[in-house]
């Protein structure tokens, strides 16, 4: 039968979602854990990869398997053979036609960002940060410039995979929490690197250092030398994919609750 699995994770210590040789990556944990518990190789589809350092608030596998359980012992069972930072949310049995990526409809992603004179410390690896104050009205010009269909190559790093750089992305939710800016996307699909590329130039508007036009300029040029650097990932979070509702999988996890 074929198993969906909904987890958690806080990527600072991994490198990123993908399986590499070094074995310090959350599928590698992930596939460890499902082989403990199971005593039999396991392997996993997820629902969007992760880069090094972002984090996973519903990240959402797949893996086919003739072992039955039930579905709180999927969660429990795998989650104690996983390292703390890494939990299983829920499972669930799906139809064979499911598939943790290609099922997806679209995917959800949050930045969240610190405005402070000082370094995040209690915080740091989990947020983003800026010293100099953000302008939230040219941040809101710079992104509108950015929803729709348009070709993203500006902010597409150079190892992007991708067979298109056309991506659709809908208007970015941008709102603030005290010291906290918290910056929503959610796209069909994205490029490599494409949500830190863009973060990279929203801050530099934000901070006065470029117009909110420039975005406009950066998008048109389809060249990432026309963008800002790359920003960090500490802040990024992936909350997960969006699902047709006849899958009947869960939509948040409790991790949601804990973002500004």
């Amino acid at each position: 039968m074929r198993i969906a699995l909904g987890l958690s994770y806080q990527g600072s210590a991994y490198q990123g979602w993908q399986s590499q040789p070094s074995g310090q990556t959350v599928q590698d944990r992930l596939e460890k854990a499902l082989r403990q518990f199971t005593t039999a190789p396991v392997s996993t589809l997820c629902a969007g990869r992760t880069d090094a350092g972002v984090h996973g608030l519903m990240q959402v596998v797949h893996f086919d398997t003739g072992l039955q359980r039930e579905p709180f012992s999927w969660v429990r069972g795998t989650n104690r053979f996983l390292p703390p930072d890494i939990a299983v949310q829920w499972a669930r049995e799906v139809p064979p036609g499911f598939h943790a990526r290609a099922s997806a409809l679209a995917r959800r992603y949050a930045y969240v960002l610190l405005e402070s004179p000082v370094r995040p410390s209690v915080e740091a690896g989990r947020v983003g940060w800026t010293f100099r104050p953000l302008d939230e009205g040219a941040l809101r010009q710079a992104a509108a410039h950015l929803a729709g269909e348009h070709d993203f190559s500006s902010f597409r790093a150079s190892a992007c995979q991708a067979l298109s750089p056309v991506k659709r992305l809908a208007p970015i939710g941008i709102r603030r929490r005290g010291a906290y800016w918290r910056f929503d996307f959610e796209a069909s699909a994205f490029l490599h690197h494409m949500i830190r590329n863009i973060m990279g130039c929203l801050v530099l508007v934000g901070q006065g250092l470029q117009p909110p036009d420039w975005m406009r300029e950066v998008l048109a040029a389809r060249d990432r030398d026309a963008a800002a650097p790359t920003f960090s990932p500490d802040g990024l979070y992936f909350l997960g994919p969006v699902y047709d509702a006849h899958w009947g999988l869960p939509e948040r996890t409790a991790a949601y609750d804990g973002l500004p």
